[in-house]
């Protein structure tokens, strides 16, 4: 769907955001492409018909192949990853990483996979990626170069996703890419938590970057949209897996994820912001064990996050001094500013109780109490705070009750 970025060299990400996609001939006088849709693409002869089949990129062809509005934010997101070779999208991030996978493995082959990788993803490999002969071997997310010893002659790729689903620990990507590229191994990244403006998978040199575009490059929960964007060697690949596959994204959605994109880095300065101030005065409260925020110094691998990291999102999870899951219950259900649903990235805040326990198989996880996944959206972050005190009473009431019981 894209393979430049149409935005010019040099240009700070901010500038990106702004300009990129918006090639004239896709919006004539108008700021934003306007939605194409359409399937049945009509020739003018049989010599063009044919003709087109050679070179079908940012050329009308069938509607599966695009149109100047999935163009246009496919050529925006490539634009973030200076030096990539180009983006495909995908109707939800479970579809983009599935994509990426297959675009990687075949039979016979094995996958190291992040031990604290988002459940979803587990899913494909344990199911999917299993009854094709796949063989996927989970590693601790704090390895580092020490993924090196897990290298096996099968080894063909290595997903990382960092911070990690739930307990968001900060993985060395740097060493472990290195370690990848001594031995011919490909990396794939999910990178929907920081996306590109807070962490530059590619220039880390990642093969391929993956983000759940629902999240933070829609911004408004109300589409589904996943995408990957390709070093130059995997653009080829990816590509022609994600055809073979029929994978596509309605005109509609991706527009929906152009508007969301070109506001991503306010809103994204405002999620890091708000979540760091709801973060910081969590960990000050007796009724909280931990806080996993990557960018407080507690979390693991944050030292790690201080080099790498432009910055972090407002995803972030916390541990309870104590209690049980009906006390937990009770902190979230009476919550009035936190929505309680699935997803993240949206304006708003949410609140999910979460039991990473059960999703380990590499590692182990073990916690005071149980836990919170939060995601702080952009109302006031005083509001917020207001709330969750109000949570957490609840909680010591409960907690410290039951502990009273006969």
């Amino acid at each position: 769907m894209s393979g430049d970025s149409g935005a010019g060299d040099g240009l700070d990400p901010a500038t990106r955001l702004v300009l990129a996609g918006r090639r004239p001939e896709w919006t004539d006088a108008l700021v934003n492409p306007p939605v194409w849709r359409g399937s049945t693409v009509l020739y003018g002869s049989v010599a063009e018909m044919r003709a087109r089949q050679h070179d079908t990129h940012h050329k009308l062809y069938y509607g599966r192949r695009g149109t100047p509005t999935q163009w246009a934010l496919a050529d925006a997101l490539t634009a973030l990853e200076p030096g990539a070779a180009g983006t495909l999208l995908y109707p939800s991030g479970v579809a983009a990483i599935a994509a990426a996978l297959m675009s990687v493995l075949s039979a016979g082959d094995e996958l190291l996979m992040v031990d604290s990788a988002y459940e979803p993803t587990r899913s494909l490999c344990d199911g999917l990626l299993a009854r094709m002969g796949i063989v996927t071997r989970y590693y601790d997310p704090l390895v580092g170069g020490g993924i090196a010893e897990l290298i096996g002659p099968r080894t063909r790729a290595i997903f990382l996703e960092s911070p990690g689903s739930l307990t968001f620990e900060v993985q060395d990507v740097p060493a472990i890419v290195a370690v990848a590229r001594a031995h011919g191994i490909t990396t794939l990244i999910d990178n929907s938590w920081a996306t590109p403006l807070f962490l530059p998978a590619l220039a880390l040199g990642v093969d391929l970057s993956i983000l759940s575009c629902t999240k933070y490059v829609v911004g408004h929960s109300d589409a589904l949209l996943g995408s990957v964007t390709a070093a130059p060697g995997r653009w080829q690949a990816l590509r022609q897996a994600s055809y073979q596959l029929g994978q596509h994204v309605g005109p509609d959605d991706a527009w929906l994820g152009l508007r969301g994109l070109r506001t991503l880095g306010v809103r994204l300065a405002a999620h890091r912001d708000n979540g760091l101030r709801v973060a910081r005065w969590l960990a000050e409260q007796p009724e909280v064990a931990a806080v996993l925020h990557p960018g407080l110094p507690g979390c693991p691998g944050h030292d790690l996050f201080a080099r790498d990291f432009r910055g972090a999102s407002g995803l972030f999870s916390f541990v309870l001094a104590g209690g049980d899951d009906a006390a937990r219950v009770a902190l979230i259900d009476g919550l009035k500013l936190f929505g309680i649903g699935y997803s993240w990235g949206g304006f708003e805040s949410l609140a999910i109780p979460a039991d990473p326990q059960s999703l380990r198989t590499a590692t182990r996880f073990a916690a005071a109490g149980p836990l919170v996944r939060l995601h702080v959206g952009l109302e006031d972050p005083g509001d917020l705070i207001a709330d969750l005190a109000a949570g957490l009473a609840r909680f010591r009431a409960l907690r410290d009750g039951s502990a009273h019981q006969p």
